[in-house]
Parts: structure tokens; sequence; C-alpha cells
């Protein structure tokens, strides 16, 4: 069958598998990572991240990770939420969890897709194939931006004229030489929504992101306690942070998640802190078992909450902080201490 024809089936079979676009380049089109790369790790961006420096090499040049590769095929699947996430951050006495984080692990779901596409490429045209997602030393934004998936916007994330920036990035490498999709250009104009919404300034300039600031770094890759300063501009959020998705413009194209195990589960939908807090080990695992959240641990999750707690300025709530300031973690510990602090700060300038 001729390349261009395969290009074409391949992008239909990628609908029936549940991808929102499908788009191709070469393993070599990205030429200015490395040196993008390198300016972000000698700056320190990446944080405790030490893997994005072990394995720089390989995510510097994607044609390094398999010589033999010849077509990379970049895909997205959408996961829109039908509702603002920012509106959760007004209720204080709850937390506010990631969109991608309220239900299944994507990177379960996606990688299942593309091992169906890609067996369905073997089957149709030969060759032999690798998949990705979000797992390898792979720099899948700057391969969607070279296939004309979307462009790299202000804030680091990927963005489709079609999609938005609400969506999962997978890719299969391949030996098939498949014709190549032209690179999308830059479109974000003179918009800054994304820039000045990020409430801990994690954007020294745009197109650039100190991780140490980011709130969703924090709240999932930081081990240990966060730095007070930054603890006080985390509000509400325990897991993650949308808040510079959710200003995008072009987020007005987006197209609404088909996969329902994509959809928010109701109780991740504004949790109560004081129900989140209260989880032991055990109870912290079997609630989230399936979800990306499990990956930070009891440990860690309960620290964003009760930084959320101190946060909230609830009296309610400093009875279930003092419950969590002699746990046998030294960070959950910090954190509750901390969130004591805080709340009874705020009790005595209401009284004052």
């Amino acid at each position: 069958m001729p390349m261009r024809g395969l290009a074409d089936k391949l992008r239909s079979q990628a609908e029936v598998e549940g991808f929102d676009a499908c788009t191709i380049c070469a393993p070599d089109a990205v030429p200015l990572v490395p040196e993008r790369l390198e300016a972000f790790l000698s700056k320190g961006y990446h944080g405790q991240m030490a893997w994005l420096a072990e394995r720089s090499a390989w995510r510097g040049n994607p044609a390094a990770l398999w010589p033999e590769a010849k077509s990379v095929i970049m895909l997205a699947v959408s996961y829109t939420p039908e509702a603002d996430p920012l509106e959760a951050l007004a209720q204080k006495e709850t937390g506010a969890v990631s969109v991608y984080a309220q239900n299944k692990d994507y990177h379960d779901l996606v990688k299942k897709a593309l091992k169906r596409l890609a067996r369905w490429l073997i089957a149709e045209a030969g060759g032999e194939v690798k998949v990705f997602v979000d797992t390898a030393p792979v720099p899948e934004k700057a391969l969607g931006e070279a296939a004309g998936l979307g462009w790299q916007g202000k804030h680091t994330n990927l963005v489709s004229r079609e999609l938005g920036n609400w969506f999962f990035i997978g890719s299969i490498f391949t030996t098939l030489d498949l014709p190549k999709n032209a690179a999308e250009t830059d479109h974000c104009g003179s918009c800054r929504n994304c820039l000045d919404v990020c409430p801990t300034k994690a954007f020294p300039a745009p197109y650039q992101l100190d991780a140490r600031r980011c709130i969703s770094y924090l709240t999932i890759e930081h081990h240990g306690p966060v730095d007070e300063e930054l603890r006080a501009l985390m509000g509400n959020r325990i897991y993650g942070c949308d808040d510079c998705l959710a200003v995008c413009p072009w987020n007005k194209f987006a197209v609404e998640a088909r996969e329902m195990r994509l959809k928010p589960r109701q109780d991740l939908q504004n949790p109560p802190l004081e129900e989140l807090a209260r989880l032991d080990d055990t109870g912290f695992r079997e609630k989230f078992s399936g979800s990306p959240i499990k990956r930070i641990g009891r440990n860690r999750f309960v620290r964003n909450v009760l930084y959320a707690i101190g946060n909230s300025g609830s009296a309610a709530l400093l009875e279930t902080a003092e419950s969590l300031v002699k746990d046998s973690d030294e960070t959950v510990r910090d954190a509750a201490e901390w969130a004591c602090k805080r709340l009874q700060s705020a009790a005595n300038g209401q009284d004052g």
C-alpha cells in the first residue's frame, strides 16, 4: 500500500481507537530541544526531578532513543472538563484536584489505545513499533509541535487550534517511513493569560517554566516540606494545578472528552479537606486505586491537604490539623503545625 494511503487509514483508525488527532513527524525533527533542555537544566528549573538530567541525552535527541525509527506518530486524547476548574478554588474547605487526575490514570488508558493502534499498523503494513506515553525520555511536546499536533504555548504546554490545551499526548515510533505533517506555528500572539494567572509566578519569561515554583510540581514531584512562601500561594490545590490551562483562549475550540473513564469521579470534585486529611495509608490506597494520585503516597498527599487547610481560614478545620501534629511522618507533622498556626492567626485576626 502507498504510504500516503496508509497514513490516511492510520488517522481513521486512530479515531476509532479514541484519539482526537493524529499527526506524523521524523524522529530528528526537533533540533532545538538539546539547547533548550540544557538551558532549563542549567538554571535548576527541574528542581528534584533528577531523572530529567540523567536522561537528557535521550530526551534531547529522540532519534537516539531508537535509531531504527523513521517516523513518530503523535496522538492526542482530549480530556476537556465540562465545568470551569477555577471555580473550585473559591471553595476553601474543599480540595482542588487537577482535571486530569479526577478519574482513572491516563497513562494506562492512553497506552492501551496506543498498543491497539500499533498492532493495527503492524498488521496493515508490517514494520516495528514502540509506544510511549509520558513515561520515557521522549520530548512529546516538541515532537507534537514538529508533527503539527499543536504548538508549545507560553505556559510550555501544547496548544491546538482544534483541541485547545486540554489533551494528553502519546507517541508511536515506527520503522515505517510515513509521510510527515508540516510543523505547527505559534498562535499565542500577545496573549499573557497563562503567565499572569499563575499564583506562584512560575514563569520567569514566556515559554519558560521554573518547576520549583509550579504548583503541579510542588504537589506531585516535590518531596519533603514546601517553602513557606509558596505554601500560602497554593490555596486549596491538593494535586496539580490547572490555572494556566484553564485561561487559554484557544479552549473555545476544545473538544469534550469522549472517554468516560476520563470524566470526573464525583468524590474527587471538591472533596472535603477534613475527610482527606484523616486518610491513613490503607484508606489512601483504597480511595485512589487506579488513580494517578496514588503514586505520590499518603504522606505527600496529606501534606498537600494540610497546606490547603492552613489556607482555608476555617476555624472548623483547626481540630483536624491538630490531630496530625503527632503524625508518624515528619513532613506531615510540619504541615500540620503550619496549618494550626495559620488557622490560629486567622482566628485571632478575626477576633481582633
